[in-house]
């Protein structure tokens, strides 16, 4: 079966989601994060996987379901990063972001039968997803990101290799507040879409949300959908979040 990776980070205001920010808050674009996040997590958390692995810079907190393994980011830019995260995997590896909230269990159960690669690309020019059959941190190294060419640069890439490239849908990342409401359309059940309802509810006669807004969501996890079982068969035994021992960057054979 295929480990599945998403690469995230804690959602802290001030450090996630700044684009967001005006026309909410720093702690609100914070809070849309978390939602994001979490949204992200349970989707992937219902999907069939051998291993799940939330590759995060900061402290995991209650938006964590069970049955994940938590590691640290390595140092440096995100290509090198995503490199770092595809080299603790010995097998088939699908890697997601916290972007999509939209994303279902159906679009992350992935085949490598007659394919070696899987590629999500997004409407902004980037990448969503991205799945190996044999993971290669090679493939990512010096690919330039977020620009709007970083996903075609690392699909060409993935050919150049003599990989058989099999695409997903196309996804919409959340970046902006345009962004945020045309992905809650898609979701509108999800964590997501209810934080976003009440962060916009806050907003004032010029359509900015004021400071302290919401905060009383801020200490608590999101009223979403109810978690996913825990008893799973491809679950770890012991559904508390765990810190791998981290691995050389050469991948284990």
């Amino acid at each position: 079966m295929t480990t599945l990776l998403v690469i995230a980070k804690e959602p802290r205001p001030g450090r996630v989601k700044t684009r967001l920010t005006p026309p909410f808050t720093p702690g609100q674009a914070a809070r849309l994060a978390e939602a994001a996040l979490a949204d992200t997590l349970h989707a992937v958390a219902a999907t069939p996987a051998s291993r799940r692995l939330l590759v995060l810079d900061g402290a995991p907190g209650p938006w964590l379901p069970p049955g994940f393994y938590v590691v640290p980011q390595c140092a440096g830019g995100l290509a090198e990063r995503l490199a770092d995260a595809f080299a603790r995997c010995e097998g088939p590896a699908l890697l997601i972001g916290m972007d999509t909230p939209q994303v279902t269990p159906e679009l992350l159960t992935v085949d490598f039968t007659d394919c070696d690669a899987h590629f999500g690309p997004a409407e902004d020019g980037g990448f969503w997803a991205l799945g190996l059959a044999r993971p290669d941190p090679g493939l990512l190294r010096g690919v330039p990101m977020s620009t709007s060419v970083t996903g075609a640069v690392l699909r060409d890439r993935l050919l150049a290799a003599g990989l058989r490239v099999r695409d997903l849908p196309s996804l919409r990342d959340v970046d902006t507040a345009a962004d945020a409401h045309a992905v809650a359309v898609l979701a509108p059940h999800g964590r997501f879409a209810a934080r976003l309802a009440r962060c916009t509810a806050m907003a004032g006669p010029d359509g900015r949300t004021v400071e302290g807004g919401d905060s009383s969501l801020a200490t608590k996890p999101d009223s979403g959908p109810t978690s996913p079982p825990t008893d799973r068969p491809d679950s770890p035994a012991d559904p508390r979040p765990v810190t791998e021992p981290a691995l050389p960057l050469a991948i284990r054979r």
